[in-house]
């Protein structure tokens, strides 16, 4: 069958993906995560975004409830805004993220990429286990397979008339539980038959990653269509990333645009910069892993959407690829990261 991409609105020819952003929310719910914030400024998350307390929330993000509601009017709107300048800017593309345990939503979905032009590829799967019904828990992996696999070949449960794009992000928490263990040897289960590519949301511990990528391939899934997420908070150690980076799944580095080093999610660790960020992808580069790199923002709140005093989408094309440029990056180089990579891993042709 021909080689194509799977939108929320229909097939797309990889050639024609463009710049593309592989691991973002455009809707989504991420209360689960709400941290108290410190008693003496408790009263500047007690109310929405202002210029008085927006510094406060960039600290400590997870510390305001509207924050970390992803899925009102206020976001909705915002998004739709947000994506429309990713598109005037030379935006092509945004995989989104969200899977079952944080409210996917395909008709947004769809709203966002006919309203704007950019083409939006769904996932399917599932977040971390504390975050799903109890239906969903009992699953046997058989039946998470099926899921899956019928969301990427039939269409979404949610909306039948959409196919899935890729499986992801298939989200676990350390040590892993037996849900998430089902969920990732399913996932290995469909590429195997599929061939289409996965994204993998790995705890924040350094062994998560070598682990998950271990139960994947042990259940026959192909290492080059794996995405390891997250990996800019999690392999912090440039000898830690290099061992995981020789196993051949494509490493993400999505956190661009958060410049704050208190992390509130793992506060044993500092969050590096968007030029540490850089430094790291450089020295991937430089031995020869620029086929094996992908880029992405990790949207998910409210603050870091331009309506609210946050980066946006177009983060990564305004800000961050002058700088590669600058630093004597190639410009093929750069191409391959954001747009080769990204299409070589969502094309499928089952």
């Amino acid at each position: 069958m021909n080689k194509r991409i799977q939108t929320v609105n229909g097939d797309v020819d990889p050639k024609l993906l463009g710049f593309t952003l592989t691991h973002e929310h455009l809707y989504m719910k991420f209360r689960h995560f709400y941290k108290e914030p410190p008693k003496q400024i408790a009263d500047k998350f007690q109310s929405n975004f202002s210029l008085e307390t927006v510094g406060y929330i960039r600290q400590y993000p997870y510390s305001s409830q509207f924050n970390l509601l992803f899925n009102d009017l206020e976001s909705k709107q915002a998004v739709l805004e947000d994506v429309t300048a990713f598109k005037s800017f030379g935006g092509g593309a945004i995989v989104e993220n969200s899977t079952e345990g944080l409210e996917r939503n395909i008709d947004f979905l769809k709203q966002v990429s006919s309203t704007t032009g950019v083409h939006v590829v769904a996932g399917t799967g599932f977040y971390i286990a504390d975050v799903q019904e109890y239906n969903s828990i009992k699953r046997t992996k058989e039946e998470l397979y099926n899921h899956m696999l019928k969301e990427l070949t039939e269409g979404c449960v949610d909306y039948p008339s959409v196919k899935a794009g890729f499986m992801g992000e298939i989200a676990s928490v350390w040590p892993l539980k037996d849900f998430e263990r089902k969920a990732i040897a399913a996932a290995g289960e469909v590429q195997a038959q599929l061939g289409c590519g996965v994204s993998f949301h790995p705890h924040r511990d350094p062994e998560a990653p070598f682990e998950i990528i271990r139960i994947y391939t042990e259940a026959g899934g192909r290492v080059d269509k794996a995405v390891m997420s997250h990996l800019d908070r999690t392999l912090l150690e440039m000898e830690q990333l290099l061992d995981f980076a020789d196993l051949g799944t494509f490493c993400q580095f999505d956190l661009f645009g958060v410049e704050v080093s208190y992390y509130q999610l793992n506060d044993a660790i500092s969050m590096p910069s968007d030029a540490q960020r850089l430094d790291i992808i450089q020295k991937l580069i430089n031995i020869g892993k620029t086929d094996k790199i992908l880029m992405s923002h990790d949207i998910h709140t409210k603050h870091r959407l331009i309506n609210f005093g946050g980066h946006g989408y177009s983060h990564i094309i305004n800000n961050i690829l002058p700088r590669m440029k600058s630093r004597g990056i190639s410009q093929s180089a750069i191409d391959m990261i954001t747009i080769e990579n990204p299409a070589n891993w969502l094309t499928v042709k089952f």
